[in-house]
């Protein structure tokens, strides 16, 4: 922060008299808003990579050269990792809208900004994209299979994986790679990909969109971009708007390229797809893993994204892919139907020690995980392998064997109490997992009998989840 201070005081002639870190977002850099007496003001930037930093200033220039709506740089440390730019001032189109996320209701006044700013993504993609050395991008000068598989398997493992939805991994991997063939195949024009273009990295001065953060930008498909802004998860715009904007921004290219309505809506909806399972990966990262539960909350929306553009075609394309969709939509939809009520919500997993304890999504951090594995393991016996723990005769099995009687006993002498003091002091959520070497008879077994005694001692909602035979329900 010194060096922001001195950088400040040599390009104003004046000290800073105030020096404000500015709200937090889903990167690793930091900024600072820094203020003179008389008024005048800058953001800093503490980067962490310098090859990013590089990045972001080399675009900045070239963009800034070509009069575009970018913050100006205004000076530069000497290691590059710290740098002053022109203060855009606190009102995003993100806050801007507000109003019409809230209600699902967005004003004339709100779709017009919406408007304004789409229908400047071509300028900022093609004339931005015209003359720029794309060497200088970071982590790669361009949109390619390599940055594509390593999306789809940033959905894999930073979010598919955390949820216990089982899946196939070679069928989805197949999958992944049709789907990087198709999208490498389109006839998207190309320009200057943003890669991030959502309403936080836009801002209003005077009404008009003003743009930051576009350092991750590369040569790429402009319909990425568009897919971004259009179907952002937390946004949710109403059908008649999204349809509305693609029609804006249609118009708004042409100049630049010749775009066939049909085929070009056609294309945009195979980079829905794409960028929604990007940002589940994100989603997944940011909240599962470094616990930001405000990421979360957005993955409902994320997924009906999906939903509303998945076709027989895709299904046929795509089937393991479109499978775990089903699967991972299914199970948003009770989570969905059990939230906002203020009731306590008792979520009962079954689960294979193989894939992993499943990850509390409630922001709580977890509950219970019981393990079953010490007890009678009908999946031992021939029999029993195609069967699972809510079939009549895995079930006949454990309990003449009686040990998971007892089992599930002890389960409810030590659960029962502590919902009882969840009740008592206004909790709204409890998880308890139950775990197996094969997620499919003693854990499936335990999960639903302690789900259905929780249903019947207790006035509260009840989930109950198979994770490796992919069963959901709501019991109560």
């Amino acid at each position: 922060m010194e060096t922001l201070m001195t950088l400040f005081r040599d390009y104003f002639g004046v000290e800073a008299a105030s020096c404000e870190k500015l709200a937090a977002s889903g990167g690793y850099r930091t900024y600072y808003r820094l203020k003179a007496a008389d008024g005048r003001s800058a953001v800093g930037t503490v980067g962490t990579v310098p090859e990013e930093n590089l990045a972001f200033l080399a675009i900045a220039r070239h963009f800034a050269a070509k009069g575009l709506n970018v913050p100006r740089v205004l000076a530069v440390s000497a290691d590059g990792m710290e740098y002053l730019q022109a203060d855009l001032g606190d009102s995003s189109l993100y806050a801007a809208v507000a109003g019409g996320r809230k209600a699902g209701i967005y004003s004339p006044s709100e779709r017009e900004l919406l408007e304004k700013t789409v229908a400047y993504l071509p300028k900022l993609q093609f004339e931005g994209g015209d003359g720029l050395d794309f060497s200088v991008c970071y982590p790669q000068s361009s949109f390619d299979c390599r940055n594509i598989l390593f999306d789809l398997n940033y959905f894999k493992y930073d979010y598919l994986t955390l949820t216990g939805v089982p899946f196939d991994e070679i069928a989805l991997q197949d999958d992944f790679e049709r789907l990087a063939d198709d999208l490498l195949a389109t006839d998207c024009p190309e320009g200057f990909m943003y890669r991030d273009f959502q309403g936080r990295n836009v801002m209003l001065c005077d009404g008009q969109p003003w743009f930051i953060d576009f350092q991750g930008g590369r040569r790429g498909p402009v319909c990425y971009d568009l897919a971004s802004f259009v179907w952002q998860a937390s946004a949710h715009y109403p059908a008649d708007l999204r349809d509305g904007l693609v029609d804006t921004y249609i118009k708004a290219a042409r100049p630049y390229a010749d775009l066939d309505n049909d085929a070009f809506r056609e294309t945009l909806r195979l980079f829905v797809l794409f960028r929604t399972l990007q940002v589940l990966g994100a989603y997944g990262f940011r909240g599962y893993i470094e616990k930001k539960g405000y990421f979360i909350a957005s993955v409902p929306f994320a997924l009906a994204n999906v939903a509303s553009i998945i076709d027989d075609g895709y299904r046929s394309r795509y089937p393991q892919l479109c499978s775990v969709l089903d699967a991972l939509s299914q199970s948003a939809q009770l989570e969905e139907s059990s939230a906002g009520d203020g009731r306590l919500t008792v979520e009962v997993t079954s689960f294979s020690f193989r894939q992993g304890v499943p990850a509390d999504k409630s922001g709580n951090g977890g509950g219970y995980v019981f393990d079953c594995r010490s007890l009678a393991n009908p999946g031992r016996y021939e029999p029993y392998k195609k069967f699972n723990g809510l079939d009549a005769n895995v079930i006949e099995f454990l309990e003449k064997d009686g040990g998971i009687l007892v089992f599930l006993e002890q389960v409810k002498s030590l659960v029962f109490p502590h919902i009882d003091k969840f009740i008592e002091r206004g909790f709204t959520h409890l998880m308890v997992s139950f775990g197996c070497t094969g997620g499919q008879h003693r854990s499936v077994y335990s999960a639903q009998h302690f789900a259905e005694a929780v249903a019947a001692a207790y006035d509260v909602d009840v989930v109950v989840r198979h994770t490796a035979i992919n069963v959901n329900k709501r019991l109560k």
